[in-house]
Protein backbone atom coordinates (compact mmCIF):
# COMPACT_ATOMS: atom_id res chain seq x y z
CA UNK A 1 0.00 0.00 0.00
CA UNK A 2 1.74 3.35 -1.08
CA UNK A 3 0.83 6.37 1.60
CA UNK A 4 -0.58 9.32 0.26
CA UNK A 5 1.45 11.94 0.36
CA UNK A 6 -0.77 15.10 0.77
CA UNK A 7 -2.44 12.93 3.82
CA UNK A 8 -2.31 15.20 6.72
CA UNK A 9 -1.83 17.99 4.22
CA UNK A 10 -5.10 18.70 2.64
CA UNK A 11 -8.30 19.60 4.73
CA UNK A 12 -11.31 19.13 2.52
CA UNK A 13 -14.95 20.72 4.01
CA UNK A 14 -18.56 20.21 2.67
CA UNK A 15 -21.42 21.83 3.75
CA UNK A 16 -24.70 22.90 2.36
CA UNK A 17 -26.19 26.47 2.85
CA UNK A 18 -29.94 27.23 2.58
CA UNK A 19 -29.64 30.30 0.14
CA UNK A 20 -28.35 31.22 -3.33
CA UNK A 21 -25.31 30.48 -4.93
CA UNK A 22 -25.00 33.98 -5.34
CA UNK A 23 -26.19 34.87 -1.91
CA UNK A 24 -23.55 32.53 -0.51
CA UNK A 25 -20.92 34.01 -2.27
CA UNK A 26 -21.40 37.72 -1.46
CA UNK A 27 -21.36 36.45 1.94
CA UNK A 28 -17.82 35.30 1.40
CA UNK A 29 -16.68 38.30 -0.41
CA UNK A 30 -18.13 41.52 0.68
CA UNK A 31 -16.31 42.90 4.02
CA UNK A 32 -19.41 43.63 6.40
CA UNK A 33 -20.57 40.11 5.20
CA UNK A 34 -17.44 38.34 6.28
CA UNK A 35 -17.86 40.64 9.41
CA UNK A 36 -20.97 38.92 10.75
CA UNK A 37 -19.36 35.41 10.49
CA UNK A 38 -15.68 34.55 9.34
CA UNK A 39 -13.41 32.66 11.97
CA UNK A 40 -14.02 29.18 13.61
CA UNK A 41 -16.53 28.96 17.05
CA UNK A 42 -16.43 31.99 19.40
CA UNK A 43 -14.06 34.22 17.03
CA UNK A 44 -15.30 37.22 16.08
CA UNK A 45 -14.19 39.49 12.60
CA UNK A 46 -13.88 43.23 13.69
CA UNK A 47 -12.36 43.49 10.67
CA UNK A 48 -12.66 42.25 6.87
CA UNK A 49 -10.84 43.72 3.61
CA UNK A 50 -11.21 42.37 0.22
CA UNK A 51 -10.17 43.56 -3.23
CA UNK A 52 -11.85 40.63 -4.77
CA UNK A 53 -9.91 40.26 -8.57
CA UNK A 54 -7.32 37.95 -9.18
CA UNK A 55 -4.02 39.85 -8.08
CA UNK A 56 -5.96 41.42 -5.19
CA UNK A 57 -5.42 41.04 -1.60
CA UNK A 58 -7.61 40.71 1.47
CA UNK A 59 -7.57 40.52 5.19
CA UNK A 60 -9.15 38.88 7.90
CA UNK A 61 -8.83 39.85 11.41
CA UNK A 62 -9.60 37.72 14.05
CA UNK A 63 -10.24 38.10 17.63
CA UNK A 64 -10.85 34.89 19.78
CA UNK A 65 -13.07 34.78 22.96
CA UNK A 66 -11.96 36.40 25.58
CA UNK A 67 -9.98 38.80 24.43
CA UNK A 68 -6.75 37.58 23.50
CA UNK A 69 -4.52 39.23 21.22
CA UNK A 70 -5.99 39.72 17.50
CA UNK A 71 -4.77 37.24 14.50
CA UNK A 72 -5.12 38.70 11.09
CA UNK A 73 -4.93 36.36 7.91
CA UNK A 74 -3.88 37.79 4.13
CA UNK A 75 -3.50 36.61 0.99
CA UNK A 76 -4.40 37.24 -2.90
CA UNK A 77 -6.29 35.92 -4.64
CA UNK A 78 -5.55 33.94 -7.89
CA UNK A 79 -9.28 32.77 -9.68
CA UNK A 80 -12.23 34.75 -9.11
CA UNK A 81 -15.24 33.49 -11.19
CA UNK A 82 -18.14 34.87 -9.68
CA UNK A 83 -20.31 33.00 -7.89
CA UNK A 84 -18.81 30.08 -8.00
CA UNK A 85 -15.38 29.87 -7.27
CA UNK A 86 -12.47 31.61 -5.35
CA UNK A 87 -8.75 30.54 -5.44
CA UNK A 88 -6.77 32.33 -2.74
CA UNK A 89 -3.26 31.99 -0.73
CA UNK A 90 -3.40 31.69 2.89
CA UNK A 91 -1.18 33.43 5.29
CA UNK A 92 -1.04 34.09 8.71
CA UNK A 93 -0.10 38.10 9.38
CA UNK A 94 -0.07 38.62 12.97
CA UNK A 95 -0.88 36.09 16.14
CA UNK A 96 1.09 32.98 17.36
CA UNK A 97 0.88 31.16 14.03
CA UNK A 98 2.44 34.21 12.02
CA UNK A 99 4.93 33.62 9.43
CA UNK A 100 6.04 34.03 5.51
CA UNK A 101 5.03 30.61 4.47
CA UNK A 102 1.24 30.31 2.80
CA UNK A 103 -1.09 27.85 2.11
CA UNK A 104 -3.84 27.51 -0.36
CA UNK A 105 -7.47 27.53 -0.43
CA UNK A 106 -9.97 27.00 -2.66
CA UNK A 107 -13.99 27.60 -2.36
CA UNK A 108 -16.23 25.97 -4.44
CA UNK A 109 -19.95 27.53 -4.28
CA UNK A 110 -22.13 24.13 -5.92
CA UNK A 111 -25.52 25.79 -7.38
CA UNK A 112 -28.10 22.94 -6.11
CA UNK A 113 -31.36 24.83 -5.94
CA UNK A 114 -32.65 28.76 -5.95
CA UNK A 115 -32.01 27.87 -2.07
CA UNK A 116 -29.51 25.78 -1.45
CA UNK A 117 -25.25 25.98 -2.29
CA UNK A 118 -22.88 23.43 -1.91
CA UNK A 119 -19.60 24.71 -0.21
CA UNK A 120 -16.44 22.80 -0.79
CA UNK A 121 -13.71 24.52 0.94
CA UNK A 122 -10.29 22.62 0.28
CA UNK A 123 -7.32 24.12 2.09
CA UNK A 124 -3.82 22.50 0.98
CA UNK A 125 -0.16 23.07 0.73
CA UNK A 126 0.64 23.70 3.61
CA UNK A 127 4.67 24.30 4.25
CA UNK A 128 6.62 21.38 5.78
CA UNK A 129 6.07 21.19 9.44
CA UNK A 130 2.48 22.62 9.43
CA UNK A 131 -0.14 20.76 11.24
CA UNK A 132 -3.21 21.18 8.85
CA UNK A 133 -5.51 19.04 11.63
CA UNK A 134 -6.37 22.38 13.36
CA UNK A 135 -7.99 23.48 9.90
CA UNK A 136 -10.67 21.19 9.99
CA UNK A 137 -12.82 22.13 12.99
CA UNK A 138 -11.76 25.46 12.15
CA UNK A 139 -13.21 25.34 8.47
CA UNK A 140 -16.59 23.40 9.84
CA UNK A 141 -17.38 25.59 12.68
CA UNK A 142 -16.81 28.81 10.01
CA UNK A 143 -19.28 27.19 7.79
CA UNK A 144 -21.44 26.61 10.67
CA UNK A 145 -21.77 30.10 11.36
CA UNK A 146 -22.37 31.05 7.62
CA UNK A 147 -25.72 29.10 7.64
CA UNK A 148 -26.72 30.47 10.96
CA UNK A 149 -26.18 33.93 10.28
CA UNK A 150 -27.73 33.45 6.89
CA UNK A 151 -30.48 31.56 8.07
CA UNK A 152 -30.82 34.36 10.83
CA UNK A 153 -30.69 36.95 8.19
CA UNK A 154 -27.60 38.61 9.21
CA UNK A 155 -25.80 37.86 6.51
CA UNK A 156 -28.21 38.57 3.93
CA UNK A 157 -26.44 40.84 1.04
Amino acid sequence: MTEDPTAGKRVIVRRVIAASQERVFRSWTEPEQLKRWWGPGGFSCPAAEVDLRPGGTYRLVMLAPGGAPEMSVTGTYRKVDPPALLVYTWRWDTGPAASNDESLVTVEFNHLDEQRTEVIVTHDRFPTGHDASPYRSGWEEGLEKLDIAIAKGESNA
